[in-house]
């Protein structure tokens, strides 16, 4: 599980994040390699997403091939507030400052997607969910992921089965201790 099933590009656009590039290729195989939806899962899931998690059930943990998210490159953007708020006013219509977006990608170019993390939101929720900052951050990304897999939490019953998820996937990084150490600079090198 250890050995990256897919390219993962990480773009560090926070002046005062780490992000432990291999860590963080490690969180994306082993989610690749050990995540499966559950069968209560896929009625929740997005329509295009249902037959990938219904492959993703017959395969064996273990076998990047059995990964729900889409096969291809994923690209993983560590942000600002500032930064996330301006990408949601451009592609959502919505300039408010939000935690995680993501986009699909287009498996024709070999994409599964992107996924656009606030490193400075999951520096405040980390305090007010009691999770340390790694694993808020990791939270993030798995979110992320997991909209990549076809989960949305647009309705109640969506998010329930969303929230579940994050946790199977939190439970199984903590497990392989694939959760990547970020880290917060008190302030910017200069």
């Amino acid at each position: 599980m250890n050995a990256p099933s897919r390219s993962v590009l990480i773009a560090r656009r926070h002046p005062k994040v780490r992000v432990p590039v291999a860590d963080v290729r490690r969180l994306v195989a082993t989610l690749d390699a050990g995540f499966r939806p559950v069968p209560a899962d896929i009625a929740h899931l997005l329509p295009s997403a249902r037959a990938r998690a219904r492959a993703a059930l017959r395969t064996p943990v273990g076998e990047a091939a059995g990964s729900p998210i889409p096969p291809g490159e994923v690209s993983l953007a560590f942000l600002t507030d500032a930064a996330l708020a301006t990408l949601h006013g451009q592609f959502l219509d919505d300039p408010s400052v939000t935690d995680v977006i993501t986009f699909e990608g287009d498996s024709l170019a070999g994409t599964a997607g992107e996924v656009c993390v606030s490193v400075d939101a999951a520096a405040r929720q980390g305090g007010a969910t009691g999770l340390p900052f790694a694993e808020e951050l990791t939270l993030y990304v798995v979110h992320g992921l997991l909209h990549l897999a076809g989960y949305d939490d647009l309705s109640p019953a969506r998010r329930r089965r969303m929230r579940v998820a994050e946790r199977r996937a939190l439970d199984l990084l903590r497990s392989a201790d694939a959760v990547p150490a970020f880290q917060l600079r008190a302030r910017t090198r200069r």
